[in-house]
């Protein structure tokens, strides 16, 4: 009777424990990471007879945890992913949305700015028209900095977005360390007996971990996991965990850059963190929004540039030649401000750097680093974004000179340099943020052009000479007046006359003099003398480099038709030419002139492929983001078919349960009536 009543015993225990791990299942179906138990049934051993084997009841062996690793594997890195795209699409939805508004991009701007140029030009003395212009330029530096400054708000978001994950990243490293620990001290673990509920808990932090940065997971001894990076720099071994950080980049002091401290020892992470949240952020940072920053900067530098040269080759309604229409792009402060030092260059770090803008029209937007080797003196090159070499050399002693790249140049100031030092080099970096409106008042708008000419009333040919062309009022090098002009409001070699006369073979020559000194060709020494004129086309009058002296004067003007001997033409300053709207229509033209790229694109184009990269980089990750939600989805399921409680099956379970141990007390009551039966038989 005893046997049978242990037997039922056994049965109800084991299945009680049945019931209660089913019943845990069921109340954690909706926990976080939680994987399904089940409980494992063995045969207690039984009691041989000469008859053979009774069993003795049933026991519990294991309540096992359902879990694959691989699958669980596989997940961690569908979520990094994933994070990963969704960070970086978050960002770029929003530069995507800022650019190409109609109300916070650039192209309304500069559309009417332009607009508002061509109708002035249609009225060059109306003042309303004139201050209309003022207007809209004002708007398009509003929008340029205004852009700049969205730009740098969207840069202090995902500094802080960093921040962020990386203390959630400690905390999920500290607590993952900790659990190893509890694991490998958890009663029972040599039998075999897993401690679940901490397995489960530490995979879930592995899986939030894996949300923001991509790991790698190894098992090793005491059933605890070793966690690094994705090139093996390690993030947890046994119970110890590395600690993220973040501090100001040397490089680029306003980014921030990944640090890891283990034992003491601080290491730079930039590079090994990918995937994950914090690797969308610094994708971002670096593929979307530091291009943006230099694309956005060499469009205003092109913009400067450009209408700066041609209002200041023009006259204003006063008579004087113009300013600077927007800020001057090669400012001492500019230049300087486009080169910054490495926090990690060596003492004294006396070099001193500047870059100048040579031609706006051959600038790319880019970013470059400069780096000094051998003794000092040995410098390359890299561009940023692609890590290739584009130029190299050897400083001469001393160091004063200039390294020539497209559209810019590096110049080498003086100081010395050490074996390692690096400085970031950003040519349009700054541009957006400092461009400014230089013009005051309406009556300087120099939308006149300050020279004219015409025709002696005594020719007796049929030349025709045209109105000019204005080329230069400074030396470019020197920024000085050039020798054509002075500053009050005349031509400082004119007015000039253009005297035609035979060359004595039957052709024509001419000859260009200062109307101030006697005009016949015996009586004055010439500016040009004797230049010969071909019949049929249009003949320049001036040389157009500048290193010709004063065969340079710029500006030029060419003749064409057919003179003869003793024709004159007179080239004078354009003196009360307040109704001349020549330079406002050249201004006006700029708007669609290809200016950038090596005069392949206009600014409206240039802006336009700002806003399309931007857009095809936020399409493909959208994309991206899609097929990574699909993948975690799958894998998702896929370890849900294994871990995952199904209600519907726990159910049955119960039931299944419940029914064994009604018979295994079933069991117990034949005993005890058996029992009892046997007792009365004795009395």
């Amino acid at each position: 009777m005893a046997g049978l009543l242990g037997i039922g015993l056994t049965g109800i225990l084991s299945h009680q424990s049945a019931l209660n791990t089913t019943g845990n299942n069921i109340t954690n179906a909706n926990t976080p990471g939680y994987s399904r138990q089940e409980v494992q049934f063995e045969t207690q051993t039984g009691q041989r007879t000469g008859a053979g084997t009774i069993g003795s009841g049933v026991s519990i062996s294991n309540i096992r945890r359902l879990a694959d690793e691989y699958l669980v594997q596989q997940v961690r890195e569908d979520s990094s992913l994933s994070g990963e795209q969704e960070a970086l699409n978050s960002e770029l939805t929003r530069l995507d949305n800022l650019l190409g508004g109609e109300s916070t991009g650039l192209s309304n701007a500069l559309n009417n700015f332009f607009a508002s140029l061509q109708n002035a030009a249609e009225d060059p003395t109306s003042l309303p028209q004139r201050q209309l212009v003022l207007s809209e330029a004002q708007q398009v530096v509003n929008r340029f900095q205004a852009l700049n400054q969205e730009f740098i708000q969207q840069r202090e978001s995902v500094k802080t977005q960093i921040q962020q994950g990386v203390k959630d990243a400690n905390t999920l490293l500290k607590s993952i360390a900790e659990l190893n620990l509890a694991i490998s001290e958890s009663p029972g673990l040599a039998q075999g007996k897993m401690p679940n509920e901490l397995l489960d808990k530490r995979d879930e932090n592995l899986r939030q971990l894996s949300e923001l940065v991509s790991i790698k997971v190894s098992q090793t001894e005491g059933s605890q996991v070793n966690v690094s990076l994705s090139n093996g720099l390690s993030l947890v071994v046994g119970n110890n965990a590395a600690h993220f950080g973040t501090q100001e980049s040397s490089e680029d002091p306003t980014r921030l850059s990944f640090t890891l401290s283990n034992g003491g020892r601080v290491v730079n992470v930039d590079e090994q963190i990918n995937g994950g949240k914090l690797g969308g952020l610094r994708r971002f940072d670096n593929e979307a929004l530091k291009p943006a920053f230099d694309e956005l900067g060499r469009i205003a530098i092109a913009l400067s540039d450009t209408m700066n040269h041609q209002h200041e080759i023009g006259m204003d309604l006063e008579g004087d030649l113009g300013g600077l229409f927007f800020t001057d792009i090669n400012s001492q402060e500019a230049q300087r401000s486009r080169v910054v030092a490495n926090g990690n260059n060596q003492q004294p770090q006396t070099g001193q750097l500047a870059v100048e803008i040579t031609d706006s029209s051959a600038l790319a937007a880019g970013s470059y680093t400069l780096q000094f080797s051998g003794d000092g003196r040995n410098f390359e090159l890299i561009d940023k974004a692609s890590g290739e070499t584009v130029n190299q050399g050897r400083l001469p002693d001393p160091v004063q000179s200039e390294i020539s790249m497209p559209g810019f140049n590096i110049r080498i100031e003086g100081g010395a340099f050490n074996p390692g030092d690096k400085y970031l080099v950003q040519p349009s970096r700054n541009a957006a943020e400092s461009i400014s409106l230089q013009v005051d008042r309406e009556e300087d708008l120099a939308f006149a052009s300050p020279i004219r000419a015409e025709a002696d009333s005594g020719n007796a040919g049929t030349g025709k000479i045209d109105q000019g062309t204005m080329l230069n009022v400074r030396n470019p090098n020197t920024n000085a007046l050039l020798p054509g002009f002075t500053e009050s409001q005349t031509l400082a070699n004119g007015p000039l006359e253009v005297v035609f006369q035979d060359d004595g073979t039957g052709g024509l020559t001419f000859s260009v003099f200062d109307v101030n000194n006697p005009s016949s060709v015996a009586g004055s020494v010439p500016i040009i003398e004797d230049k010969p004129f071909t019949d049929g086309v249009a003949n320049s009058i001036f040389s157009e480099s500048v290193s010709d002296g004063d065969e340079y004067q710029g500006y030029q003007f060419r003749i064409s038709g057919q003179p003869v001997n003793g024709d004159r033409f007179e080239i004078s300053f354009n003196s009360n030419g307040v109704s001349d709207n020549r330079n406002a229509e050249r201004m006006a033209a700029l708007g669609t002139a290809n200016t950038l790229n090596g005069g392949n694109q206009s600014f409206a184009e240039g802006y336009a492929g700002l806003v399309e990269d931007v857009g095809v980089k936020t399409r493909q990750s959208q994309l991206d983001l899609d097929a990574g939600k699909t993948l975690l989805e799958q894998s998702t399921n896929q370890r849900e078919s294994v871990s995952g409680v199904n209600l519907d099956e726990e159910a049955g379970k119960l039931i299944q349960y419940q029914a064994a141990y009604n018979a295994s007390a079933q069991v117990m009551s034949v005993a005890q009536d058996l029992f009892n039966t046997l007792l009365q038989s004795f009395r």
